[in-house]
């Protein structure tokens, strides 16, 4: 018999994996001293630990290890089991090849221009918003600051006097041959009061966000720097942009705090 550590040592794993593995049933001991509690191993159980650890090896889960130990299986649920595995390791590769390319990046900019870029961009999913909103067409982008001050001020009251606790304002620009459509308003679960538009923003699978921080008259700025970063790293815009306003009125602008998010698709 072997013992939990020689079979450990024989094994390459741990004490406590391997009290882990006992307790979800795939690999019990031969024998247990009911005095100690020691665990003792029959050495024809060191296979089915090596089957464990390559199981485990090839990214597979405790319930799958112990479907095909204990239950068997097929060629075919096998090998549906692993170009699963395939794919969650083709994504995870992709992921990794990005960041390294963005590390790679970053360091060339340092080494080119000595400078850090002050707008850090993550990439992220949109969930589903449904608004309470107001929308409007403008002919010219210059309209903006007249005409979203004026919708929230619309909204504002509306809201509060049917009872709402108002969190972060939302926009969405979408730009076509007409001009750029603006959806302004609140994220509202009730039934939307009368005056207001309910809007539905669907959800985005990918996105690129950036936060900028004072002014409206320099956001500008940061949504060059964003979409540079877009480009830099082998996407392109892919929808309408949205602002979340995190900290706006009545607090000077100077202290505002936007999050930018673009709707990105791989070039």
């Amino acid at each position: 018999m072997l013992s939990i550590g020689a079979l450990a040592q024989i094994g390459q794993v741990t004490h406590r994996m391997l009290r882990h593995w006992d307790s979800a049933g795939l690999l019990v001991p031969a024998q247990v001293d009911p005095f100690t509690g020691y665990r003792s191993y029959d050495p024809s159980q060191l296979e089915r630990l090596h089957r464990i650890v390559a199981l485990r090896q090839l990214g597979f889960g405790l319930d799958d290890i112990a479907l095909i130990l204990n239950r068997g299986i097929d060629a075919e649920r096998l090998a549906g089991l692993l170009r699963a595995r395939r794919a969650e390791v083709t994504d995870k590769h992709r992921l990794a090849e990005a960041r390294l390319r963005d590390v790679e990046r970053r360091l060339r900019l340092i080494d080119q221009e000595n400078t850090v870029s002050t707008l850090e961009i993550v990439q992220k999913s949109l969930p589903t918003l449904r608004l309470a909103a107001l929308t409007t067409v403008l002919t010219e982008q210059d309209e903006i600051p007249a005409v979203i001050g004026p919708m929230y001020g619309r909204i504002v009251p509306v809201l509060i006097d049917a009872g709402a606790t108002l969190g972060p304002a939302i926009a969405q620009y979408d730009m076509s041959e007409d001009g750029m459509r603006l959806i302004a308003g609140f994220e509202y679960a009730g039934d939307v009061p009368s005056g207001l538009e309910d809007v539905v923003l669907p959800e985005v699978a990918t996105a690129f966000c950036g936060v900028h921080l004072g002014a409206m008259d320099t956001i500008f700025e940061s949504w060059q720097s964003l979409h540079g970063e877009i480009v830099a790293r082998g996407y392109t815009p892919n929808g309408p942009i949205r602002e979340l306003y995190l900290r706006s009125e009545p607090a000077p602008q100077s202290d505002w705090v936007t999050e930018l998010q673009q709707p990105v698709a791989p070039v």
